[in-house]
């Protein structure tokens, strides 16, 4: 045995068929799709179709829901901070907000902000300027020295208009 001698099994490699290339190939004029009809076509999608009733996926019942004005928030508890600090890669001196965080890897996506959660324990002095925090968490960053600074996010122009409707129809009210 050579290495020059090394090649496939035979039929392990099987070159594609070139369908349409004249009637000597055995699949050439329509191409192996039989005559007219919709599937004959280009460009047909029919997966799921059943002859016009209504589709299973659409027979079946919907569950849960999605709430659109739901606030995306990155979660980040206190253990994972003090693992953080420990490992130097969050500065204490600095206030610690969303892209301190972010930068540091401990902060994934959350476009409305951070969320700062009390599982674990923190040991450290440290200044938080974070979207929303939870008491324990308040609590426990208070107890080792720190605080919790909440920013107020800008309210979205949807919430500002119904909060105008609101006080309108109060003062209609009167």
């Amino acid at each position: 045995m050579k290495l020059n001698d090394l090649r496939d099994n035979e039929g392990a490699r099987k070159s594609r068929i070139r369908v349409g290339r004249g009637i000597g190939s055995g699949k050439g004029k329509t191409g192996g799709r039989g005559q007219k009809g919709q599937k004959s076509r280009s460009g047909v999608a029919i997966k799921g179709f059943e002859g016009g009733q209504m589709p299973l996926h659409m027979r079946l019942p919907k569950r849960g829901f999605n709430n659109l004005f739901a606030k995306d928030y990155a979660e980040v508890n206190l253990g994972m901070v003090q693992k953080f600090i420990d490992a130097k890669k969050l500065d204490t001196k600095k206030t610690l907000d969303h892209e301190a965080l972010q930068a540091a890897g401990l902060a994934r996506g959350g476009k409305d902000g951070v969320r700062l959660l009390g599982k674990g324990e923190l040991k450290t002095k440290v200044t938080f300027k974070v979207a929303g925090a939870s008491k324990g968490a308040i609590e426990a960053v208070e107890k080792a020295g720190g605080k919790v600074e909440i920013i107020e996010k800008a309210q979205p122009e949807h919430e500002k208009k119904a909060a105008r409707a609101e006080a309108n129809k109060a003062k209609k009210a009167k």
